[in-house]
């Protein structure tokens, strides 16, 4: 029980202190659910859109693990427009904490140079809500317990909250860059992204006055064409929120094993943090993936089972008339 009060009070300072740290979910398969890496990403696919779905499920040893899903949608057009919409849910241990987002993208993507256009230039815009809350009585207080017989779930606490619940709006922007260019050797794709650019407000703050920290993303790599069969992906990932910082680097390979199926394996490092190795294999249009980070940082020793597991599906819907324009070799996945 002390140790349910310790979380759950380390959980509302996290809530109702000034927020300089990252607060928003982190995925480790973070190139394979784009809507919220980068909304520039919004329709950058061979297809005619695009469903993804993510689950995370991370510091197992706690009653109520923090668990993270969401899903969305994409489509092309012949505009030069891309659209989606993606909606994300993170609950967070035994205070009954949530953090819902829904968004709209909208992405451009006219802007094309090089040989027959295949380098392409996307510029993206995000726009939605963002909700956080929790369940004050879930939560447990020090002046709830006595120093010999323990915690008292008799006893009202002084201690006053005056939000459970602030809902904000939010917007974001991104730009990606990516060779197209099909039958290369290697082609490079970089993207770079702002979250709550706008300054949403923190509700849950002292004085109701803070700011939602802006959350710059930075991400890129290279697809090598090794053969007709083999690929390698070195990919890398630098976002910062407040004073947090993320950074990533990992490759996985593909195997095509025939024209429908498509095996791949590989790992990524999160610095001074975990380490997450992939498996996934795609069949037709669906990609299924999963990974296991196994945490190595300082926090994760003491804790303990900070170990956190990751699962993606994704279904691509191909047009019924494909065109030597459309047969392009997509950034990321």
């Amino acid at each position: 029980m002390r140790k349910k009060y310790c979380l759950g009070m380390y959980l509302l300072v996290l809530i109702c202190g000034r927020l300089h740290a990252q607060v928003d979910p982190h995925f480790s398969q973070y190139y394979i659910y784009p809507s919220w890496l980068n909304p520039a990403l919004t329709g950058a696919f061979d297809g005619a859109y695009r469903v993804s779905g993510i689950y995370r499920s991370q510091w197992g040893n706690l009653a109520t693990p923090f668990t993270t899903s969401g899903v969305s949608g994409e489509f092309t057009t012949e505009k030069n427009i891309n659209a989606g919409v993606s909606l994300l849910r993170q609950t967070a241990g035994d205070a009954g904490y949530s953090y819902t987002t829904a968004y709209g993208n909208v992405a451009y993507t006219g802007v094309r140079f090089g040989k027959e256009g295949m380098h392409r230039l996307h510029l993206g815009l995000q726009f939605g809500l963002m909700q956080r809350r929790f369940d004050r009585s879930k939560l447990t207080f020090g002046d709830q317990w006595n120093t010999i017989t323990g915690y008292n779930p008799g006893s009202v606490s002084a201690a006053t909250l005056t939000r459970t619940s602030a809902g904000s709006f939010d917007a974001g922007a991104g730009a990606m860059y990516f060779d197209a260019t099909p039958d290369k050797k290697a082609n490079v794709f970089a993207g770079f992204s702002v979250s709550h650019m706008n300054g949403p407000s923190d509700q849950f703050s002292s004085d109701a006055k803070a700011k939602i920290p802006v959350r710059y993303t930075l991400h890129g790599g290279v697809r090598f064409n090794l053969d007709e069969a083999w690929s390698l992906l070195p990919q890398l990932l630098y976002s910062r929120q407040g004073n947090a910082a993320e950074k990533m680097t990992g490759v996985y390979a593909q195997y095509k094993t025939s024209d429908n199926i498509t095996v791949m394996g590989g790992v990524h490092y999160r610095w001074n943090d975990a380490i997450a190795p992939y498996i996934g294999f795609t069949h037709k249009g669906w990609i299924l993936g999963a990974c296991y980070d196994v945490n190595r940082s300082d926090l994760g020793k003491v804790a303990g089972k900070a170990n956190s597991f990751e699962i993606t599906l994704s279904f691509i819907g191909r047009k019924k008339i494909t065109t030597p324009q459309l047969d392009f070799v997509c950034p990321g996945l």
